[in-house]
């Protein structure tokens, strides 16, 4: 009879035929142990051969039995809810959702814990998250949910998580959840953290995000590992239903003088440099010969320094204070975000206008006083780089402004997300400062590449 054992992340076994070993490549021979040794996340495929075959089998792996959870307040599905939660049974009960911000990821989870019925364990980017989903579980199911990060230790039947938290645990706790759930799923493939995911026998699993794609195109491992993408609906297409109507303007803003005489030179060097050394970035390793081209010698390390200034003068003109100004004037009373991407930056504009920071630095206690103050109304205006990105609820919002970012369609549909929870007569506006003739429309070009913006156009300004 063949025995299966969990052990520090990995299954054991012990006298699997030559017939299974042949049907399941990845189970290998361990000589430390004297047994076979295979990923953990192949449990469920090897239960079902060994049933489907008739294949004796004993199972001291799973630790974990069905637990009877019912709502405590009742949750009527949306459409596409409702749609989602089929599409997810219908795959096999693993899989990818992808849902806008806003359009209720969370309750689909919530829906599926109960149809699901076992011990479950929801994995989260961030600490905020991790609260924000310990309220939302103990709201609709009145029991006592564990937490595992931010300086909690505690299990439950229902379990929230940090990915960092999960990744030390998960050796030992790997076969106690029947069903995983991972919220901003997109993190998952990533070499660290894929190993929650590998190291846990749970047969349910279901990814959460609003954008699978990743810019190293390895969201084919989330699918691998969590299940196919089953489901996914747009931003366009609960605009004005589930989720706010929104207006996406660009705005080109002519620089100061000084400013783009100091760009042009900057500028000039860098792409001098690029076009001497044959370098081209549109192919893949392009922006690593970049790297090491330029530090072989003081004309490439004086290139480098040019690129990074260039950028940093687009980016962080001062001709943007201006409009970001005339944007606060032009919506006093609304509830306004203020993204940039660093944190110079964001202090710079903090600092002249006097308005209240988020960045990394921010320390826990002072990042949620000033969120549940924008929250309450008592502040109507954050200013942050990327903290505020994803992982943090913020349904006020109404108003977004882009100072400058990256090329990350994912990052451009997040800050746009963040504005999008429906409230009765709300309209968003997300607005983009470009510096008129810079690298910096060709940032915004790549990361607008997103049926989110195809029916809006730039608009020029000066």
């Amino acid at each position: 009879m063949l025995l299966i054992e969990f052990h520090r992340g990995t299954l054991l076994l012990a006298q699997p035929s030559e017939f299974v070993l042949q049907q399941f490549p990845s189970i290998q021979w361990d000589p430390r142990v004297r047994k076979y040794r295979a990923p953990a996340y192949l449990y469920r495929n090897l239960v079902i051969f060994l049933r489907n075959q008739k294949i004796e089998y004993q199972d001291q792996a799973r630790a974990f039995t069905t637990s009877p959870f019912s709502l405590q307040e009742q949750i009527i599905p949306r459409t596409y809810q409702q749609e989602a939660m089929q599409a997810f049974h219908q795959s096999g009960q693993q899989g990818v959702v992808v849902l806008p911000t806003g359009a209720g990821k969370t309750i689909v989870a919530v829906l599926l814990i109960v149809d699901i019925q076992r011990p479950t364990l929801i994995h989260v980017p961030t600490i905020d998250l991790m609260h924000q989903w310990v309220q939302v579980l103990t709201k609709y199911f009145g029991v006592k949910i564990g937490m595992l990060g931010g300086g909690f230790h505690e299990i439950a039947e229902i379990t929230v998580a940090t990915y960092d938290s999960a990744l030390i645990h998960i050796e030992r706790k790997g076969n106690q959840f029947g069903f995983l759930v991972f919220d901003e799923c997109h993190h998952l493939p990533s070499n660290q953290f894929q190993m929650v995911a590998m190291s846990s026998i749970a047969p349910f699993r279901l990814g959460l995000t609003a954008t699978p794609e990743r810019s190293d195109s390895r969201e084919y491992h989330l699918y691998e590992i969590c299940g196919p993408l089953c489901y996914q609906a747009h931003i366009e297409e609960l605009e004005g239903q589930t989720l706010s109507p929104y207006e996406v303007v660009t705005i080109e803003v002519t620089m100061l003088p000084s400013e783009k005489e100091k760009y042009d030179k900057a500028r000039e060097e860098y792409v001098s440099f690029v076009r001497k050394e044959k370098i081209y970035f549109s192919s893949p390793g392009g922006w690593r010969e970049f790297l090491w081209k330029s530090s072989r010698s003081q004309v490439g390390r004086s290139a480098f320094k040019a690129y990074l200034q260039q950028k940093q003068l687009s980016q962080a003109s001062s001709a943007k204070e201006n409009w970001i100004w005339k944007l606060l004037q032009q919506h006093l009373g609304d509830r306004i975000l203020i993204f940039t991407q660093d944190n110079q930056m964001a202090y710079r504009i903090g600092h002249a206008f006097f308005l209240p920071v988020l960045t990394h630095h921010t320390k826990p206690k002072e990042r949620e006083q000033f969120l549940q103050s924008f929250r309450d109304g008592k502040y109507s205006i954050l200013v942050t780089s990327k903290v505020l990105n994803e992982g943090v609820d913020v349904p006020e919002a109404n108003v977004a402004i882009i100072v400058s970012g990256s090329g990350s369609v994912r990052e451009h549909v997040q800050r746009l997300g963040r504005i999008l929870r429906a409230k009765v007569g709300k309209k968003a506006f997300l607005y983009e400062l470009i510096s008129k003739g810079t690298g910096e429309y060709q940032t915004h070009k790549r990361r607008r590449q997103h049926g989110a913006y195809q029916r809006f156009k730039k608009k020029g300004w000066s």
